[in-house]
């Protein structure tokens, strides 16, 4: 028999007991403002009240017949809930941390696992489903499957859409209708409340409902929680856009290539050479011009040559990491000479603020751009977390001259930012001295970040040209489909 209406009921008046719904005018993290505000963080002191809904929970699992080989609770106030299910009923369970530790393994799921097992999420309410879609991604990385998810309350918003798009199935406990149900008949709200939250439903649903995609609640208006997606185009008309991340973005949008090769070889003419023949599929070429055998004046001038000929940047991948004064220098002088011909370059946020300030005295007046790398794609790299977050606030504060990241996924709402991700490769996986490779589609689609940096996928390539026009469909094809589905 399917869960008996009976002990929903119970459940959301006991809920309505402890203060974990409540209703009035509540501002969410989005911004958005709500007329009811969902709070299980409570449940912690009611344990009698957390072993019930545990209950239905393992109900909900048996009823499906979901097949498992672990169990995974959204962190924070779903672990707990994981934990009780794990102990009682025997299922192992997987511990997914929401950053990396900054020592030991560095694992960002914690547990014993083999890849290709079945891991079931639970949660504890779900809007969009997006928290639910971020684990999920998660275990993906470390190889296993997430086919279904069990949620306590679902504000009928549309994540059992959302995440159905992405494959996985959602069961919830308590929907936001029935809640207003029991709690009207009750007599703990009036007739106007619940239709003033009902009301709120119906307009912030946010899935919008294409045909054939088995929605049953029309997206009746945007909703304010969903982020817009701006295209390229767009986003290069913005007032507040550095200039040159304008440029780049219209010559993303004209080229339709979202591609920057990284022309990782040591020959002058080899450089030069690939420059002239990819230049019509890429919108950048990244170069380390220091690894030149052969470095004069003279390429620097005909790489410039080449960008303006198949209109596309240069970006100097140099990674300045010293104090001001030193990097400043650097950028300006010495055999290179990077700031008069690289348009862009990137900079460590190690030595602070200052490393950004050197760079723009010599940048800045010349029209450059710098990024800074927030996260790098290296095995162990200690560049997460609390770093990453110094990055942006840096960024933030200085977006006259940096205008974007060197990042893994997108860390910044914010349109002007570019963001760029390097050891992307068709086949996901690594190399022996710890370079993680990830998908176009994963970098652009999934994490939701700009631009590609292909390096051997292309150079190891039989045909360079065949494989850069390759990468640059798939990576503007994952951004099409990333602008359609917002």
């Amino acid at each position: 028999a399917k869960m008996a209406n009976g002990s929903i009921a119970s459940l959301i008046l006991k809920l309505h007991d402890v203060n974990a719904v409540k209703f009035g005018e509540y501002k969410l993290k989005s911004g958005m403002t709500t007329p009811i505000y969902i709070d299980l963080r409570v449940l912690v002191s009611h344990p009698a009240l957390m072993n019930q809904i545990c209950g239905l929970i393992h109900q909900r699992m048996q009823e499906e017949d979901l097949r498992l080989d672990s169990v995974c609770g959204v962190p924070y106030t779903a672990l707990p809930l994981a934990t009780i299910i794990s102990s009682k009923h025997l299922h192992p369970m997987l511990i997914r941390r929401k950053e990396a530790k900054d020592y030991g393994t560095r694992r960002l799921v914690e547990g014993t696992f083999r890849e290709g097992e079945t891991c079931l999420i639970i949660e504890d309410t779900v809007t969009t489903g997006s928290s639910i879609l971020e684990t999920a991604e998660v275990l993906h990385k470390e190889g296993l499957k997430v086919t279904d998810a069990v949620v306590v309350m679902d504000r009928e918003q549309g994540a059992v859409e959302m995440l159905a798009s992405r494959g996985i199935r959602l069961h919830p406990i308590v929907s936001m209708f029935k809640l207003l149900d029991v709690l009207q008949e009750a007599g703990r709200i009036d007739g106007p409340t619940a239709q003033e939250v009902r009301r709120f439903i119906l307009d912030n649903h946010t899935f919008s409902a294409k045909e054939g995609n088995g929605s049953h609640v029309p997206a009746k208006k945007p909703c304010v929680e969903k982020e817009v997606e701006l295209s390229y185009a767009q986003r290069a008309k913005l007032a507040n856009v550095h200039p040159l991340a304008s440029r780049l973005l219209t010559i993303m949008e004209e080229k339709q290539s979202n591609l920057c090769v990284s022309a990782d070889v040591t020959s002058s003419q080899e450089l030069l050479q690939l420059a002239d023949s990819l230049g019509p599929s890429i919108c950048l070429l990244k170069t380390h011009v220091d690894i030149l055998k052969d470095y004069a004046a003279a390429v620097s001038h005909r790489l410039q040559a080449l960008a303006e000929k198949h209109n596309f940047l240069i970006f100097e991948d140099r990674k300045f990491a010293d104090i001001g004064n030193t990097v400043k220098h650097q950028y300006e002088g010495g055999l290179y000479q990077i700031s008069s011909w690289s348009h862009l370059v990137n900079a460590h946020v190690v030595p602070g603020p200052g490393v950004v300030r050197g760079l723009s005295a010599v940048g800045k007046p010349l029209g450059r751009g710098c990024l800074l790398i927030a996260q790098m794609s290296s095995q162990g790299s200690l560049a997460s977390g609390d770093y990453t977050n110094a990055a942006l606030q840096m960024a933030e504060g200085q977006a006259d001259f940096v205008m974007g990241f060197i990042c893994s996924s997108k860390i910044s709402a914010r349109p002007e930012f570019i963001h760029m991700t390097p050891g992307v490769q068709m086949q996901a996986g690594g190399d022996v001295l710890g370079q993680q490779y990830t998908t176009p589609e994963e970098v652009i689609f999934n994490k939701g970040t700009d631009i590609i940096i292909v390096g051997r996928g292309i150079l190891e390539a039989p045909d360079r040209l065949e494989a850069a026009e390759l990468y640059r469909n798939l990576g503007w094809g994952a951004y099409t489909k990333r602008l359609a589905q917002s």
